[in-house]
């Protein structure tokens, strides 16, 4: 992890912790760690950023599916998502800029954090309220205003947990506990929504899940403002509607990013674009594979509920001791090899058909794969940011890592449905999982790369 002053509004932070210390930090002591306050905190607004995510992603695909929209569809509206990609567009405001009426009350994180969280929310009610059946550009329209202040949510919540950190170690311990609890609301959104759609409805299910984001605003009302960003802010930096106050919010986090780590910036930015690629490039498809496959919303249900939630809470604790005990590379390309990976899991299930157990081992290899790698691809950016640049320089690093995916998981349904012409429907879907598996070959051999240049952490 770099320090440096870049300019008046970045403050030099204090020097990272040796290798020895980090390695030194055992069960006991993480176990200690979990019981802090801010630790809560994080659990809690991770579980806040994740909830939104699957509800205008892969759970909307399976109630598109349901009513009977096709696939190529499906992977179109799943651009709404192209939101969290371009989130680094705004985040220099977020960094620079109070929010509008809460950011008076709460401070610059904690307001952003408020106001994204009542938009969020007011998003999913209108998902509800409409459903398919106002139409899909309507639905879609209320899907891109949950996603769009989800985006900012995330922004400003990285911000917070890169901030609040007291030392790289506690980075890795909070990007763990975000990480749990992120993983907490994929399951609820991605599994117990399904059995609770059962049995209430769709649009009953949103409508709960909306409520639900007032887990995230007690959050933030418990959360503390940082005090470095505070410090941060009053070290002579030009306001933002000054010409130099603008070049610094928008062009500095970039300049200093490439000056920190020089050749290797654009190294890293490489293995973190294509990082994730075969998770997002598989992402649509799942839910109608479910569907497809004549798997019902119960049996779905209950088994990410179950199998699955203890599963990627053991992803998620194995890739935050690996963090901390291996370091942010060598825990990288562990992640680049069990993330794709997982997706072979998927062509076994189209082969296999609707079997139970082979399901949910499919959920627990899933959700221990994408729960390690996802932890150790947080924990690895975060190391990576300046503080005074934090919302901007994390946005862009996880910008780059869902770019691509994003946009090119939009032609998923086209892809599948183009295989379903020469293949029978369970062959082109096993075609697809695999295919996207073999996309994870390029960011691994950058993660090797990337670990032998710089070995050290």
């Amino acid at each position: 992890m770099s320090t440096h002053s870049s300019t008046a509004a970045d403050v030099a932070a204090p020097a990272p912790a040796a290798d020895t210390a980090r390695k030194a930090a055992g069960w006991r002591d993480v176990l200690r760690a979990l019981r802090q306050p801010r630790v809560l905190v994080m659990l809690l607004l991770g579980f806040s950023s994740g909830l939104p995510f699957m509800l205008t992603g892969n759970t909307l695909g399976f109630w598109l599916r349901e009513g009977g929209t096709d696939l190529a569809t499906i992977g179109f509206l799943s651009w709404v998502g192209l939101a969290y990609s371009l989130k680094f567009l705004w985040a220099p405001f977020v960094d620079k800029v109070d929010a509008p009426i809460f950011g008076r009350f709460l401070g610059r994180r904690r307001g952003w954090m408020a106001l994204s969280q009542v938009l969020v929310a007011a998003g999913l009610f209108g998902m509800a309220a409409t459903g398919p059946g106002a139409g899909l550009g309507l639905l879609a329209t209320f899907a891109l205003v949950a996603a769009f202040a989800s985006s900012t949510q995330d922004v400003v919540v990285d911000a917070w947990r890169i901030e609040a950190a007291a030392s790289p170690d506690e980075t890795g311990l909070l990007s763990a506990a975000y990480q749990l609890g992120y993983r907490a609301a994929l399951i609820a959104t991605d599994a117990l929504i399904l059995i609770l759609a059962a049995q209430v409805g769709w649009a009953t299910s949103y409508a709960a899940a909306g409520a639900a984001m007032a887990i995230g605003l007690g959050a933030t009302l418990l959360a503390h403002e940082p005090t470095r960003v505070v410090l941060a802010a009053k070290l002579g930096a030009a306001p933002l509607w000054s010409g130099r106050g603008l070049l610094d919010a928008v062009w500095g986090p970039f300049e200093a990013f490439f000056r920190t780590h020089g050749a290797m910036a654009l190294l890293m930015l490489a293995a973190i674009s294509l990082y994730r690629l075969p998770d997002f490039l598989m992402g649509p498809m799942a839910n109608p594979l479910y569907v497809d496959v004549g798997l019902t919303k119960e049996v779905v249900g209950s088994v990410r509920a179950t199998a699955g939630l203890w599963a990627s809470v053991a992803g998620v604790a194995l890739g935050g001791i690996c963090a901390v005990r291996l370091g942010f590379r060598k825990t990288l390309v562990l992640g680049a090899i069990l993330g794709p990976g997982s997706n072979l899991a998927f062509s076994v299930l189209a082969l296999s058909g609707p079997d139970l157990p082979i399901f949910t081992a499919v959920m627990v290899v899933d959700n221990v794969a994408t729960g390690f790698a996802g932890t150790a691809l947080i924990a690895y950016m975060s190391s990576l940011t300046s503080l005074g640049y934090t919302a901007t320089q994390y946005a862009l690093l996880s910008s780059f890592y869902t770019l691509l995916g994003k946009f090119l998981k939009g032609f998923s349904g086209g892809i599948v449905e183009g295989l379903g012409a020469a293949y029978p429907t369970m062959t082109a879907y096993a075609l697809f999982f695999a295919g996207t598996a073999l996309m994870g070959l390029p960011a691994l051999l950058l993660c090797i790369l990337l670990a032998r240049r710089q070995p050290k952490d």
